[in-house]
């Protein structure tokens, strides 16, 4: 979220029960820096007040057209905002903006803006679905908002579930972070993020796997994502919350991992090869579970494919590729051999057994390997090291542009 400070958005509230969320949007965001100014319309005012508001942003608080000194003030706004968000936008006011109309100040302010609008929809699922309002939406986004949810889940009291909810904080946080930094190389960008270990079976109950818990791919494709990229995430087995915004693709095995890349990469202008894929399994697997009262077990153990390597013929033409080298030792001498016989612009290395760089752990050390030389980089979280990897990467794909 540093990204969005110094930034100007205009954070505007219709009359929905959903607007005590949109507290926690104006506070997360001038938590991170950015100027939130807060307009509400008179419904909102009656489900929270601008007093609220204005102890959350530092600021005043717009509410009429008619206020004191505010003359042409949704002007200035609709010309000084960066972006405007719209949280909870409710059905009466999406249809009062796909009209053009401006009978308050916030619908004034849409008809002079000159920044991007996001909009979060909240209302009864039954008027969600309405054919107006859906049309209104469509009309809307073919205008060029960016309209956001809703997602499914509890109505107000005694409507049960339905789609209508407005979409949490945080997601709206998050797309915010992403529409003030989208730029070129990454608008537009398709990337493929692999994370997270796979799991080979040998019994019903039993697989041979590894100790990664797909933090680092997790964090580059965030990071992608709000750069603006289009990502997709192949993720092995993995207790992690997706990120927002990205595609999900759940493996198991290596195979299955395999075939996902497989099915990802004619498209892909970035491949990411975070994961950890099992490099061995089981050469038989078990149909009925192993009893430790059988005795003592063998384990026969095949290679399985290198998931990696077998990417070469099927990239697209112009690719950005990076691997990922985890090693215990020559950290730096194997991530060249990788970046050889793999065909690939930067290995991402690091030593497992470096304390705080290793799996399960929330930081990381990495050195970043590429045909020009080797940068290495100091112990941070793998959130900034993802930052720091696609800075890296920002620049190869410039030059591929």
């Amino acid at each position: 979220m540093t990204r969005v400070a110094g930034r100007h958005v205009v954070l505007g509230v219709s009359g929905g029960i959903a607007a005590y969320k949109s507290c926690i949007v104006a506070r997360r965001l001038t938590e991170a820096g950015a100027t939130v100014d807060a307009v509400l319309t008179a419904a909102a005012a009656e489900f929270v007040g601008p007093v609220t508001f204005e102890a959350l942003t530092g600021r005043p608080v717009v509410t009429s057209l008619w206020q004191p000194g505010r003359s042409l003030e949704h002007v200035r706004l609709g010309r000084e905002a960066e972006l405007i968000v719209v949280a909870p936008a409710t059905a009466h006011l999406v249809a009062r903006v796909a009209q053009g109309m401006a009978d308050d100040f916030l619908t004034a302010l849409l008809l002079a803006r000159r920044a991007p609008l996001l909009l979060a929809p909240a209302m009864n699922d039954r008027m969600y679905a309405h054919p107006e309002t859906q049309s209104n939406l469509a009309l809307l986004r073919a205008r060029g908002a960016h309209v956001l949810g809703p997602d499914t889940g509890a109505l107000a009291r005694g409507e049960g579930e339905g789609p209508g909810r407005m979409v949490e904080p945080e997601a709206i946080v998050a797309h915010v972070e992403r529409l003030l930094r989208s730029a070129a190389p990454w608008a537009g960008a398709r990337v493929l993020v692999t994370a997270g270990p796979t799991r080979e079976r040998l019994d019903p109950v039993r697989v041979v796997t590894n100790r990664s818990s797909g933090r680092m791919g997790y964090a580059l494709a965030r990071e992608a994502w709000l750069r603006g990229a289009e990502v997709t995430l192949v993720s092995g087995p993995s207790g992690l919350e997706p990120p927002p915004g990205v595609e999900v693709v759940r493996v198991e095995s290596t195979a299955d991992l395999k075939a996902a890349v497989g099915d990802a990469l004619p498209l892909a202008d970035l491949l990411l090869m975070a994961a950890a894929p099992a490099d061995y399994r089981p050469a038989r697997a078990l149909g009925q579970k192993l009893r430790r009262s059988d005795g003592a077990l063998r384990l026969d153990l095949e290679p399985t494919d290198d998931v990696l390597a077998g990417t070469a013929a099927r990239r697209k033409r112009g690719a950005v590729v990076v691997g990922f080298a985890l090693e215990t030792d020559d950290v730096i001498a194997a991530a060249r051999a990788k970046l050889e016989a793999k065909q690939l612009d930067l290995v991402v290395a690091n030593d497992a057994t470096e304390p705080g760089a290793g799996p399960e752990v929330p930081t990381n050390r990495v050195t970043l390997v590429a045909r020009d030389g080797a940068e290495a980089l100091p112990l941070m979280s793998k959130d900034e090291a993802a930052a720091a990897i696609l800075d890296r990467v920002q620049r190869l794909l410039s030059r591929r542009g």
